[in-house]
């Protein structure tokens, strides 16, 4: 079972719209063993995605321009994180009810994650769109563990990295 999210002293936090979007100070999240096992399963993720392409299982398409790919590795995660991982989720997870965990998750992270999911239907095929919820939960995981949005913006980024740069190995 997963060690319950680390909360951190309240009077740590930084003021107003920092703390409101999730940015507390601190890299303690870089030694995190859990953080090093989530990069880890991005990579064996990415090995599995480009064997199932070369088998003709899964057609992936380059994207074209690096406005393009600058945009899908680092503006999107990054405003997706500080809006649903940050905002949202420090917002959900203020709330008693939010804290409480349900399969090693809080209620916050789970309710985010769903919206987070469903959102990506309108511009996805949905096996693809279904394929973000383990990250956003992980992504989430993140949030509440370092009470930080910065793990989460890291994850996404490299995730996203390894996903939209495989096609043009």
């Amino acid at each position: 079972m997963n060690p319950p999210p680390t909360r951190f002293d309240p009077d740590s936090r930084p003021p107003g719209w920092m703390q409101d979007l999730g940015l507390r100070p601190g890299w303690g999240w870089l030694t995190d063993m859990h953080f090093g096992l989530a990069l880890l399963a991005g990579c064996l993720f990415w090995l599995a995605l480009f064997w199932l392409a070369q088998a003709g299982l899964v057609k992936m398409g380059p994207v074209h321009g690096l406005a393009a790919l600058a945009s899908l590795v680092l503006v999107r995660p990054l405003v997706e994180e500080l809006l649903f991982r940050g905002l949202l989720q420090g917002w959900l997870v203020e709330h008693s009810w939010g804290q409480r965990q349900l399969g090693g998750f809080s209620l916050a992270n789970l309710l985010v994650t769903v919206l987070f999911t469903a959102l990506h239907f309108f511009s996805h095929p949905p096996l693809w769109a279904a394929g973000v919820l383990l990250p956003s939960l992980l992504f989430g995981y993140f949030r509440d563990r370092h009470d930080s949005v910065y793990p989460a913006i890291a994850l996404h980024v490299f995730y996203n990295a390894g996903y939209f740069l495989l096609p043009l190995i």
